[in-house]
């Protein structure tokens, strides 16, 4: 019926535009017919020349205009002349006599300029109209409106808005992050029967906070929230409520709990809230913060006061929760935290069976055994293995995504294309060889630690000119001394491979340096591991879940004698962990040497080559090392 209705009311569009054009055509055809053909046009000075030879047959005259008839040359003044002609009609423009007569003296031709026709006088009056309706409509109307790139609307929210039927995820969209989605899902229990939930006096709660690392999945769990609701769905990114405007923050504020209390029950989706909600007074004074701090004003007294029964349900989503405004995170505004973390290994086999359902792969594909190439990826680096994968299926003209193209994929996340254009000289090739094996053989003397996959000096990524890629059996979360201490010993191997064979180090270990002074800084100020220091943790966690994020200034809590205490700490550990690295080196110089030279011929050593040199690894026992806690370890140089 609706389809019906829209087809009739294109009828009769149709219709009337039909009936414009036919009406101009007509005019322009009339115009035509009366300027041409039967009437001849003459000049005012031949009508009177006319007029005094007798020769007007017949003549009437207008206001502006004299049309007639007159006899051609030749013909008598009472039309019985030899030769008789046929009558000539006539047209012309009346001219004042007065002017007439003094140009007739003068024997000047002169002619009355026409009037405005019907189609000129139409014209001038539908064109500057059309003008300031397409005026209207591109331009004043959107600035006097209320949409979002008008002047008059500045103040309206910006938010997306979902009506029930467009939210078309839902749970089974989502895969990994179950204890999330078990407690998202007491919040659509509430929002599709709140008479159940609060039949013992329970109230829903007003807001959901997500946080997480980049990439777990907030945003799309939020959206299946709405999706598995069935109830209208407003997003909006934290960035969005600030403009150079004062007091625009706040309105626009206002009018997205406005809009969500016209259509609740509805949920209200804020992205990246600490663009936002950031803690107020961590900023320098001046800088435009006070009109942030408003903002963030506004949306603490819009969350207090709303009435909870009313079924609007706040949910954000954070990265960075350790610089949100306290005041967010109390009870009564954000109620619930619910962390999105990394996905475990039963999570990624979940979440890659998701994403392989878009590609074609192999009927006996392992899935477990992708998920165990990937500790630490999350649900969006997952995806993206799952597409590259595929490319790199398809670049090399296969039917079907086999695990191999994984595993290449997995490479090119991690360590990057490879480059083999960039052409290195025999000696640093060898010096790259050397060193990557010492990674290699350090990691598999060292009891416990995880296996390396591959070795190779073919440069990849930007600065790599190879790499050593350890792969773990399982998810770790803690790590021992011992444990980060082999993981330095890892790390420092191909610089202690240097050392060893030619007397000299490179520029080559700068990354491996950098990591493991990171490791032992943490040892020394986080965990507690020296006994020089104590028991002490003289720097606490940054919060942060963005890898790389410089944390918050802070003060110095201890003073500068501890300083250099911790400053030689750090450098005792990473000494303590190159000998361990030197060592096994020297124990085992010939077997470094020829797996150095294979590794030349071949450019890279996969995982049987490298079992076969593990068996014949001289190994000492090192008390109290076992394995390192990395994720994926890739020493690069």
């Amino acid at each position: 019926m609706e389809q019906g209705d829209r087809k009739r009311k294109g009828l009769s569009q149709l219709d009337i535009v039909y009936i414009i054009v036919a009406f101009l055509l007509l005019v322009i055809l009339q115009n035509y017919w009366t300027s041409s053909g039967h009437l001849k046009t003459i000049p005012f000075s031949e009508f009177q020349a006319l007029v005094e030879k007798n020769a007007i047959t017949d003549v009437v005259v207008g206001p502006t205009t004299i049309t007639g008839a007159y006899k051609a040359a030749g013909q008598e003044a009472n039309g019985k002349g030899k030769g008789a002609a046929e009558t000539q009609h006539f047209s012309t423009i009346r001219v004042d006599p007065a002017i007439a007569d003094e140009l007739q003296k003068r024997g000047i031709t002169y002619r009355g300029e026409e009037p405005p026709g019907f189609l000129s006088n139409l014209l001038s009056w539908i064109l500057p109209t059309a003008l300031l309706i397409l005026a209207w409509m591109f331009l004043l109307r959107p600035m006097a409106s209320g949409g979002h790139g008008g002047l008059m609307g500045i103040g309206r929210s910006r938010a997306k808005v979902y009506s029930e039927e467009n939210v078309k995820a839902t749970f089974a969209d989502v895969a990994g992050v179950d204890e999330a989605k078990q407690e998202l899902s007491e919040i659509i229990g509430f929002l599709r029967d709140p008479e159940k939930y609060g039949r013992l006096g329970a109230r829903i709660p007003k807001g959901v906070l997500l946080v997480g690392p980049p990439g777990t999945g907030k945003t799309l769990l939020a959206r299946a929230v709405a999706g598995e609701a069935h109830v209208p769905f407003f997003s909006i990114t934290g960035s969005e409520f600030v403009e150079m405007f004062v007091g625009v923050g706040a309105a626009r504020v206002r009018d997205l709990f406005e809009q969500a209390r016209k259509q609740a029950p509805a949920i209200l989706f804020i992205d990246e809230l600490d663009a936002l909600g950031r803690a107020r007074g961590i900023d320098l004074p001046g800088g435009g913060h006070e009109e942030k701090e408003q903002t963030l004003n506004q949306l603490l007294a819009e969350m207090d006061g709303f009435d909870p029964s009313a079924g609007i349900i706040v949910l954000a989503a954070t990265n960075r929760p350790e610089v949100l405004d306290p005041a967010l995170l109390r009870a009564g505004r954000f109620d619930r935290q619910v962390l999105v973390d990394r996905p475990d290994r039963k999570g990624r086999v979940e979440i890659l069976r998701v994403h392989m359902m878009r590609i074609r792969v192999e009927s006996d594909l392992d899935i477990d055994t992708v998920a165990g190439l990937t500790p630490g990826f999350t649900g969006a680096d997952l995806a993206n293995l799952v597409n590259e994968a595929a490319v790199i299926a398809t670049r090399r003209g296969a039917e079907a995504t086999t695990l191999e193209d994984f595993t290449q994929a997995f490479e090119r996340l991690v360590a990057g294309i490879e480059k083999k254009s960039r052409v290195l000289s025999p000696r640093e090739r060898e010096t790259v060889a050397h060193h990557e094996m010492g990674h290699a053989l350090v990691a598999m003397s060292l009891p416990g630690t995880d296996p390396v996959q591959k070795v190779s000096i073919i440069p990849r990524g930007i600065a790599a000119l190879g790499y050593t890629l350890q792969r773990p059996m399982e998810d770790r979360f803690l790590a021992s001394r011992s444990e980060l201490m082999n993981r330095m010993a890892a790390l420092l191997g191909g610089r202690a491979a240097e050392d060893l064979i030619y007397q000299d180090v490179s520029t080559g270990a700068a990354d491996d340096l950098q990591r493991a002074t990171d490791i032992a800084r943490s040892m020394v100020v986080r965990f507690g591991m020296t006994p020089e220091l104590g028991q002490v943790a003289y720097e606490p966690e940054t919060g942060s879940f963005l890898v790389g994020q410089t944390p918050l200034w802070r003060p110095k809590t201890y003073g500068d004698g501890t300083a250099e205490a911790i400053d030689e700490a750090v450098r005792k550990l990473i000494d303590d962990a190159f000998t361990t690295a030197r060592g096994v080196l020297t124990r085992n110089q010939a077997l470094l040497e020829r797996s150095a030279k294979d590794l030349l011929a071949h450019e890279t050593l996969g995982s049987a080559e490298l079992e076969h040199l593990k068996k014949e690894l001289m190994v000492a026992p090192m008390a109290g090392q076992q394995t390192e806690p990395a994720l994926n370890a890739v020493s690069a140089s």
